[in-house]
């Protein structure tokens, strides 16, 4: 795993505006960045990575199918009890998923570790499935990198071909995207990309935002034609939905991407169950809830997680009682869990974190972003990378 310099393509902004990808500046900052990229060989990349991808993806499943069974721990994982059957009912009458991403910490020598599982509205799909695609393409095209180079990206692909599959078991080939104005370009750009993919695959995508939705007098969603919502993507978090005015009409015919069920693996509370059913796992670390934090070993370092946090948000790293970072954020109400420090390698002044994303129960690509501090926010950079 090497980190390599390279020029910029000097046309590259204006590319990726006409491509519609324009929050590859944010706040001033660059959020996209081409001046150096990643190279992992293939070992790399299938024997620790994709491999841990999938085999982690049916762990979670295995937990939460445990987690369905227990009303203690879905009280541990801070879900309503009004939102109980809900879940419930979605996992037990197999709602299909499509997609989900896992970040690790990984220096291309040492076992990947988990840090968490997005996989209930994880972004930078964009930038994964397409735009880095892009990058590698024009380089190998201007000889700026080998024409044996190779990407760990099949999103697009696969994507698309999971969306192919889920119609088959829907009755209705309108399927709307929806993000909230709030998530900005950012969150308007991925379901923009995610609404073009379901172009290729057959289906009809209707955008809208999560604030335009309306119910009916019989309980159903609708959009601003009073049309019913029969299916629809949501980047929304399901934490979220559940405190929302309209969650009493969650639980109506609506099918939903993600479905309910992908509460309980987006929550980091499943990260001490994963420690607690796989213990010594070469790709977990060990984790627990408040009343067993004394099992980590302080010397080490422990990370502080709120149970809800997203981006970054109110997460504490510790080391022998002294705080070597945090961040400040909306969560922590709902409780937090604790695990141990696995400190991201370091590339110059930049930490790095990977996250390997799954399509169905397929590893399909990597997004590569970088932090000048140890925790990962929304404001860090992305990183292409290839294969050689």
């Amino acid at each position: 795993m090497l980190r390599v310099p390279i020029e910029e393509r000097p046309d590259w902004r204006v590319t990726a505006n006409e491509f519609g990808f324009r929050f590859h500046t944010i706040d001033g900052e660059e959020y996209w960045t081409e001046r150096y990229y990643y190279q992992f060989s293939l070992k790399q990349i299938e024997r620790d990575l994709e491999d841990p991808t999938e085999e982690i993806n049916q762990m979670c499943l295995s937990v939460v199918e445990d987690v369905i069974k227990s009303d203690v721990l879905l009280e541990q994982f801070a879900i309503p009890q009004a939102q109980w059957a809900f879940i419930r009912k979605s996992w037990q009458q197999r709602d299909p998923a499509l997609y989900g991403r896992f970040d690790f910490s990984y220096d291309g020598k040492h076992p990947a570790k988990l840090l968490e599982a997005n996989f209930d509205t994880p972004t930078s799909a964009y930038e994964c499935g397409f735009w880095q695609w892009v990058w590698l393409e024009d380089n190998v095209k201007r000889d700026r990198i080998a024409r044996g180079a190779d990407q760990f990206n099949s999103f697009q692909e696969k994507f698309i071909e999971r969306l192919i599959e889920l119609a088959k078991t829907v009755k209705t080939n309108i399927l709307y995207f929806a993000c909230s104005v709030e998530g900005g370009d950012e969150d308007y750009g991925t379901i923009t990309y995610f609404a073009d993919c379901a172009k290729v695959a057959g289906l009809t995508p209707k955008i809208i935002y999560m604030e335009d939705i309306g119910v009916d007098a019989q309980g159903n969603f609708t959009d601003l034609n009073d049309y019913v919502i029969q299916w629809i993507f949501k980047l929304y978090p399901w934490e979220m939905m559940f405190h929302e005015d309209f969650a009493q009409y969650l639980n109506n015919d609506t099918l939903y991407i993600e479905p309910p069920w992908k509460a309980i693996i987006s929550n980091k509370a499943i990260l001490p169950l994963l420690w607690e059913k796989y213990p010594h796992h070469p790709n977990l670390l060990p984790a627990y809830f408040a009343d067993k934090k004394h099992l980590l070993n302080e010397s080490r370092g422990i990370v502080k997680k709120p149970i809800f946090s997203r981006e970054g948000a109110n997460v504490t790293i510790e080391k022998n009682g002294t705080i070597l970072t945090e961040t400040k954020g909306c969560y922590g109400e709902e409780g937090y869990i604790y695990q141990e420090f696995y400190p991201l390698p370091k590339f110059g002044d930049d930490y790095t974190v990977i996250g390997s994303w799954i399509i169905g129960d397929k590893a399909a690509g990597l997004s590569i972003r970088e932090d000048c501090s140890l925790i990962t926010k929304d404001s860090s950079r992305f990183i292409p990378h290839i294969i050689l």
